[in-house]
C-alpha cells in the first residue's frame, strides 16, 4: 500500500532530495522553485521560503495515517517519508537552535540544559511511531538532534564569517560546508560524524583574506553529542577552538603552548601545566596559525602529532594521545618554502589532507567590481550603525575618485576595513605599498617589474639615458640594433615629456 498519491509523491521526492544538499552550491534553488511553482534562478523569496516550509506537514498528514494501518509500511514510500520527516523537524526548530548559537555567542559559552529536547522527542515520536528505519535503524533520536544543532551551526558560522555576494565568496562557502560535513552528508552523518576529527585542514591564502575566519567557521561547527538523559551537550563549542598564533611565539614557548610541560621541567616550570593538545577533547579544535613560520624543529614535533596523534609533554616521558582535530593556515607559498629548504615536505603533506583557499580581495574585485559597495556596506553597518549607509556612500565615492581604478588591495579585506575607518575619522586614506622593492632600487625597476611599463615607455626609458651617454643617433643606433629614426623618435618624446 502507498503512503503518497502519485501527486504527493513527486513532491516528497524533491523535498528528500533537499534535505541534505550543501545549501551553498546552488543545487537546492531550481528544485524549491519548482516545488512552488516561481520562475527564475537563485534562492526563493522569503515569502516563497515560508510557503516551501509549509508543504512538508500537508503531505505527512495523510501519509502519517496510511502508515499507521495493517501493512502500510511500503519500503519505498517510507524511505521518502522519513527524509521528509527529516526536512520537517529540522526547519520546526531552527528558531530555537538559532537562539542557543546567539546566547552562546553572547556569553562567550554555551548554555547547559537544553529545554526544547522534549518538545523535539515528541515530535519524532509523533512523525515516525515505529521509529526509525531502513538506513537509519536504530539511529537515536539525541543523534539527530546533535547532526540538525550541527548544520544549524555550520551554516550560521559561514554566513556569520564570510560576507559577500561574489562568486568567489560562494566557492568558498560551499568549500567550507564540504571541509565539515565531505560533499555526501548523507554519508556523514550516518556514519562519519566521529571520524572527521582525524582528517587536517590546511587554510592557504594572502594576509588579510580571512584565514582565521574560515578556521573559526569549521572549528565551531564541529560534530558534539547530545546526552538526551542530562539534556546537555558533551562539549561547548565556544571553548573547544584553541588558536596558537605560531609566528608570535619561540619555539619553547610554542612547545609549551601545545604540548604543556611538567613541574620542574625547565627554569620557571612551577607547576604542571596543559597544553592545548591535551586540553582539548574529542569534539574540540587546535587551530595552528602561521604554520609556515615553524622552526624545523617544531615541524618534526607537529608532524610526530599528525602521524601518531600522539604528543608527550616537556619533562614528561609518556606519550599523551590527541584526541581533536588540528588545523593550520598560512599566507606563505609552502612549495617555495620547501623548495628553499624551510619547510618540510613530509609535513606539508600531512597538513594538506584537506586544502581550503582564501581568494584575495583584488581578484575577487577584477572578476566583479560591484562587489566592492557590498563589502564596504557590511564594514560601514558594523562599525557606524545607523550612520552605515553615508559611511557607504562616502567610502566608495572616495574609492572611486582617489585611488588607481585598478588598485588591488595588497592588504585585502584587512585593508579595506582600515580604509572604512580611515574614511570616518579623517575624510580620507592613504594606502601604504609593502611590497615597494627595497630602498635604493631604481623606481624604473620596480615598476618593469610589476609591469607598469607599454612599449612605448619601456623604450623611452631604456634609450633615453643611453643617449646622454651616447649623444649620436646614428652611433646610438648602432648599438642597439635599430635605426637612427628610431633612437630619435624616443629621445625627443621624451624631450617633449620634460
Amino acid at each position: 500500500m502507498r503512503l503518497f498519491t502519485p501527486a504527493d509523491a513527486k513532491k516528497a521526492n524533491a523535498i528528500a532530495k533537499l534535505v541534505w544538499l550543501n545549501p551553498f552550491t546552488g543545487e537546492r534553488h531550481p528544485i524549491e522553485r519548482k516545488l512552488v511553482g516561481v520562475p527564475g534562478e537563485g534562492p526563493l523569496p522569503i515569502k516563497d521560503f515560508k510557503k516551501l516550509l509549509a508543504m512538508p506537514r500537508e503531505l505527512l498528514q495523510p501519509a502519517r495515517t496510511q502508515l499507521m494501518q495493517p501493512g502500510g509500511k511500503n519500503a519505498e514510500d517510507f524511505a521518502i517519508y522519513q527524509e521528509v520527516v527529516f526536512f520537517e523537524l529540522f526547519h520546526a526548530f531552527v528558531a530555537d537552535y538559532d537562539k542557543l548559537i546567539v546566547e552562546a555567542h553572547d556569553r562567550g559559552a554555551a548554555t547547559g540544559r537544553v529545554r526544547f529536547y522534549d518538545q523535539f522527542e515528541r515530535e519524532v515520536n509523533h512523525w515516525m511511531p515505529g521509529g526509525f528505519g531502513g538506513e537509519y535503524s536504530g539511529f537515536p533520536t539525541a543523534r539527530l538532534f546533535a547532526v540538525f544543532f550541527q548544520i544549524r551551526r555550520a551554516y550560521y558560522h559561514i554566513i556569520h564569517y564570510i560576507v559577500g555576494s561574489s562568486t568567489a565568496h560562494r566557492r568558498l562557502r560551499a568549500r567550507i560546508w564540504q571541509s565539515i560535513f565531505t560533499r555526501d552528508m548523507e554519508r556523514y552523518q550516518r556514519a562519519l560524524t566521529e571520524r572527521l576529527g582525524d582528517v587536517i585542514t590546511l587554510i592557504t591564502g594572502p594576509s588579510g583574506s580571512g584565514k582565521e575566519l574560515v578556521a573559526r567557521g569549521i572549528g565551531l561547527s564541529r560534530f558534539i553529542p547530545f546526552d538526551s538523559t542530562t539534556r546537555e551537550f558533551s562539549e561547548d563549542f565556544i571553548r573547544a577552538f584553541y588558536p596558537v598564533n605560531l609566528s608570535a611565539l619561540s619555539g619553547n614557548l610554542i612547545e609549551s603552548e601545545l604540548f604543556g610541560h611538567r613541574k620542574g621541567a625547565f627554569t620557571g616550570a612551577l607547576h604542571d601545566r596543559k597544553g592545548y593538545l591535551e586540553t582539548c577533547g574529542p569534539y574540540g579544535t587546535v587551530f595552528l596559525d602561521e604554520v609556515g613560520e615553524t622552526e624545523p624543529t617544531i615541524q618534526v614535533k607537529l608532524l610526530r602529532v599528525l602521524q601518531t596523534r600522539q604528543f608527550t609533554p616537556i619533562g614528561d616521558t609518556e606519550p599523551h594521545p590527541f584526541r581533536g582535530k588540528l588545523m593550520a593556515a598560512t599566507n606563505r607559498d609552502l612549495p617555495a618554502e620547501i623548495r628553499a629548504g624551510r619547510f618540510r615536505e613530509d609535513f606539508y603533506f600531512r597538513l594538506n589532507a584537506d586544502r581550503v583557499e582564501t581568494p584575495a580581495l583584488g581578484d575577487i574585485l577584477a572578476e566583479e567590481p560591484g562587489e566592492l559597495e557590498r563589502l564596504v556596506a557590511f564594514i560601514s553597518e558594523r562599525l557606524a550603525g545607523s550612520e552605515g549607509p553615508a559611511l557607504t556612500a562616502e567610502t566608495c565615492d572616495f574609492i572611486r575618485n582617489q585611488l588607481p581604478y585598478d588598485y588591488d588591495w595588497p592588504g585585502n579585506f584587512r585593508e579595506l576595513e582600515q580604509c572604512v575607518r580611515n574614511v570616518l575619522l579623517h575624510g580620507d586614506y592613504q594606502p601604504q605599498d609593502l611590497r615597494r622593492q627595497p630602498k635604493g632600487q631604481p623606481e624604473w625597476q620596480q615598476r618593469f617589474a610589476e609591469g607598469g611599463y607599454t612599449v612605448d615607455e619601456l623604450l623611452r626609458a631604456y634609450i633615453t639615458p643611453l643617449y646622454d651617454k651616447t649623444p649620436n643617433y646614428e652611433e646610438l643606433g648602432r648599438k642597439l640594433g635599430i635605426d637612427r629614426r628610431t633612437v630619435k623618435k624616443y629621445v625627443g618624446e621624451a624631450a617633449d615629456g620634460d
